[in-house]
């Protein structure tokens, strides 16, 4: 079959009522982690019928938890009076919160069937009686600005805004400070101009907020290691030993609240101690001033406390991955998509279900092309992950098992998570990978389009971020080596509110708010199809290394800024002086090694166009049998430089503090988790003005590139 063909099918094939077919199943009802076998059954015997045969299901047994029972109060102490025989009840309830979302009459997925209560993911079990601070986002530097304040927070609940950073590491920073509680709650300040203070309505009504949406999800140690906490660094499989978990899950008790619960209490706070507004920018602007919120910081007073209560069982359970594989010339090259099936809640239209809907697009347009004749050279992978939600359990247990086959095999990681939650398209990649991006962004329509014609790389800003963590690429990217992409619609500040991991999250909301005409879901299926065609059909990989170095440059040159910009670092100044001078070597060594590099991957890149060419020139007489024996042993020398060139910058001692992660270059920023870190070894000791830290990850990472560098020799 003519590779133009090829992609001809793979454009031609999704389609609207299929890919609105597959999120009505999905969405159908809950889907938790452990809990949706019959999703997996249904998700295999589709792929068998699209022509996947080999597909089969691959279970772990990993730690789980579910919610058994909760409760958020406000109490307030009652002034006894001489007379008053109340026994053992000495506080009034000012308000008893919900805890729960509004029923949407008429909405299929909240109507039927159980609903999956609103709890954290590895939460611990606790019943706390406090007063309590209002901690803004709660990232390390508004706990860093609240200590600086002498804002009292030890024996306090922490009542915190979702989103700058993830919701576990909010909980990690103020266990550390000795609070012994958390309520996270989704502010409007998060929702741009689409708002209920701007005149729109909330759904079901209209695109704003619904007051009640409350998001679910894991409060895990993410940046500390992806996976089963209880097997770090090895497969959950039945009889494995078991390690404590609690270096990796917080010891205090922890709730996910709607806004609608969390405005009597930021009411009560009005008055006591400071206000956000006297704080820095990063304080500022809170969505609830319209409703009589003043954003005082607390404590609240004595006589006015929290009762928070969170009951879990937690378990050992099976989850299921289901692992379709087609076989390619190459069993040894080895291209794997992605995304995760399990959801929060009876719903999940763009978390992860949009995902999942494009993915069969994509696994049904290969099996027609199979039908058709079509033979791959390279041997595909697809996965739907279950027990992303929790802590990517499915595709990390799984890349742990398969490590040694990885390492020798993997070509790439595509992963589409969300694959529609807004209009704004979003990619972060390895560099090796940049290329492959934009050629297929540029063949593609966009649904976006503002002129006609326009292609997604023509209505797109043309950025590819890094790659942080927080969806399946990660044990890909940072534990295996393998170069990764993610990509997503997005929602823009103008689109209608995405309800992340709230029971708004449904079918409903994706055709009448998300993507009316599902044509965002098609879009990623047939980028993801074409992405991974070029990167399974081209005999020289679609990589271009020279990529790598440019990057690494710039992520070089970050790193040597900010340092610049630190005064001391452990009493050393980084300023060129004789007490500095040292230092400013380690980063004149850095960018010395970073143009070899750059020089070998400008000459590797040529040599591997130039081999490309010989290999489509296809002119070769068949009696100069020893010339194509030659081109085939160029063709595998030029593919291994390509395909192990990301597992150079793997160091196997791993970070400090968090050994798992494995890559020099890429991992989740320490107190952000989603967003991604470069360099981050280097980077963390720059920021903790640690100079034994410098200087060793300078020359670790000096190492690895110039292990790169050797590694393209050609």
């Amino acid at each position: 079959m003519a590779y133009r063909e090829l992609q001809e099918i793979l454009l031609e094939t999704p389609n609207q009522a299929k890919v609105r077919e597959w999120s009505q199943y999905y969405t159908s009802g809950p889907h938790l982690a452990g809990k949706n076998l019959t999703q997996a059954l249904w998700t295999r015997e589709k792929w068998q019928g699209f022509g996947v045969q080999d597909s089969n299901i691959v279970a772990y047994d990993v730690y789980l938890n579910y919610p058994l029972d909760h409760r958020l109060a406000l109490l307030e102490s009652r002034q006894k009076s001489a007379g008053d025989q109340v026994a053992g009840k000495d506080y009034d309830i000012k308000y008893e919160c919900k805890l729960e979302e509004d029923v949407v009459h008429g909405h299929p997925a909240m109507n039927s069937g159980p609903r999956v209560p609103t709890f954290h993911a590895y939460s611990a079990n606790g019943d706390v009686t406090a007063q309590y601070v209002y901690v803004n986002f709660g990232t390390f530097w508004d706990f860093d600005d609240l200590v600086k304040a002498n804002v009292s927070l030890e024996g306090k609940i922490a009542i915190v805004k979702y989103g700058r950073g993830f919701r576990g590491l909010k909980i990690k920073r103020a266990q550390e400070l000795g609070m012994v509680g958390v309520l996270i709650y989704s502010d409007p300040q998060e929702d741009g101009d689409i708002t209920e203070q701007n005149g729109y309505k909330t759904y079901p009504d209209g695109p704003a907020r619904n007051p009640s949406s409350v998001q679910r999800g894991s409060v895990d140690f993410i940046t500390i290691g992806p996976g089963d906490p209880t097997t770090p660094g090895y497969p959950s499989k039945p009889g494995v030993p078991r390690q404590d978990p609690s270096y990796q899950i917080p010891f205090i008790p922890s709730l996910p609240i709607s806004y609608q619960d969390a405005l009597p209490l930021l009411q009560a706070l009005n008055g006591h101690g400071p206000q956000a507004s006297n704080f820095n920018e990063y304080w500022q602007g809170g969505g609830l001033g319209y409703k009589n919120v003043s954003y005082n910081i607390g404590p609240s007073p004595s006589s006015l406390k929290l009762n928070l209560m969170n009951k879990q069982e937690y378990v050992t359970r099976p989850i299921w991955n289901v692992i379709g594989i087609i076989n390619g010339s190459l069993a040894d090259e080895v291209v794997i998509l992605g995304n995760h099936r399990d959801a929060w809640i009876a719903g999940g239209a763009a978390d992860p279900n949009s995902g999942s809907a494009a993915l069969n697009e994509v696994v049904r347009s290969f099996g027609l092309a199979l039908e058709k004749g079509w033979k791959p050279l390279r041997t595909i992978v697809f996965a739907s992950w279950d027990g992303e939600e929790y802590n990517l359990l499915g595709s990390t247990e799984w890349v742990e098992e398969y490590l040694p086959w990885l390492s020798n095999a993997a070509v790439a990681y595509l992963n589409v998570d969300i694959a529609c939650m807004g209009s704004g398209f979003v990619v972060a990649a390895s560099p090796l990978l940049h290329k492959a991006i934009y050629d297929a962004t540029s063949m593609i329509q966009s649904p976006n389009q503002t002129v006609p014609g326009q292609t997604v790389r023509d209505t797109w800003d043309r950025y590819i971020k890094t790659i942080g963590s927080g969806s399946d690429f990660t044990a890909f990217q940072d534990f295996a080596g393998v170069p990764s992409a993610d990509m997503a619609y997005r929602r823009t500040a103008q689109d209608p509110v995405y309800h992340y991991h709230s029971n708004y999250d449904s079918f409903h909301w994706m055709e009448e708010f998300g993507d009316k005409h599902w044509q965002h879901h098609l879009t990623i299926a047939k980028l993801w199809a074409l992405i991974a065609v070029s990167l399974i059909e081209n005999p020289v990989i679609h990589f271009r290394a020279t990529d790598y170095a440019k990057a690494l440059s710039s992520y070089i040159q970050k790193t040597k800024a900010k340092a610049d910009n630190s005064k001391k670092l452990d009493g050393t100044s980084l300023e060129p002086s004789t007490t500095g001078q040292h230092h400013q070597a380690a980063f004149l060594s850095l960018e010395a090694a970073v143009e070899r590099l750059h020089n070998a991957t400008v000459h590797f890149d040529r040599q591997a166009a130039a081999v490309q060419h010989r290999v489509q020139r296809g002119n070769i007489p068949w009696w100069k049998w020893w010339q194509k024996v030659k081109l085939s042993i160029e063709v595998r020398k030029v593919n291994d430089g390509y395909k192990y060139l990301e597992r150079q910058f793997l160091h196997e001692d791993g970070l400090d503090g968090r050994n798992w992660f494995k890559h020099v270059v890429f991992a989740p920023g320490r107190w952000t988790g989603y967003a991604g870190a470069t360099l981050p070894g280097l980077t963390e000791a720059v920021e903790d003005r640690n100079a034994t830290g410098v200087e060793k990850w300078s020359k670790v990472i000096e190492g690895k590139i110039d292990a790169a560098t050797r590694s393209l020799k050609y």
